[in-house]
């Protein structure tokens, strides 16, 4: 694993407590993530760097972040520009979505992520 990429001390303990704790949306993203449902394994909550990313898929570098509330606020937009950009400068891609959108539209969601893992022409 690269330098970057190591998580910080506490990092597992808090990414477990955070799957212990996940939300509404979160839950019913990863009844439709997990298992390999789309050909690609997922883990979630888990350590890249000092973040903790709500789904990734190591092996196409793709991450799914599910926002609530505290993502709109100002100082959470700052957390989220700074986190993306260095996610994006270890070469991942992350798509975001509101966690309302996600209990409304899960099957068009699953979509777009099963599009993101399949084809090449959507990485960036």
């Amino acid at each position: 694993m690269s330098e970057t990429l190591q998580y910080r001390h506490g990092s597992v303990g808090r990414a477990r407590a955070f799957r212990q704790s996940m939300t509404d949306g979160e839950q019913k993203l990863w009844s439709r993530l997990r298992g390999k449902q789309l050909e690609y394994y997922f883990r979630r909550q888990t350590p890249i760097g000092k973040y903790i990313v709500d789904f990734v898929c190591w092996k196409e570098k793709l991450v799914v972040e599910i926002d609530g509330s505290q993502h709109f606020t100002s100082a959470g937009k700052e957390h989220d520009r700074i986190r993306g950009k260095f996610l994006k400068e270890q070469g991942f891609r992350i798509l975001h979505y509101d966690s309302v959108e996600v209990l409304n539209n899960t099957d068009g969601i699953i979509e777009v992520i099963y599009e993101n893992l399949k084809n090449p022409l959507s990485k960036k």
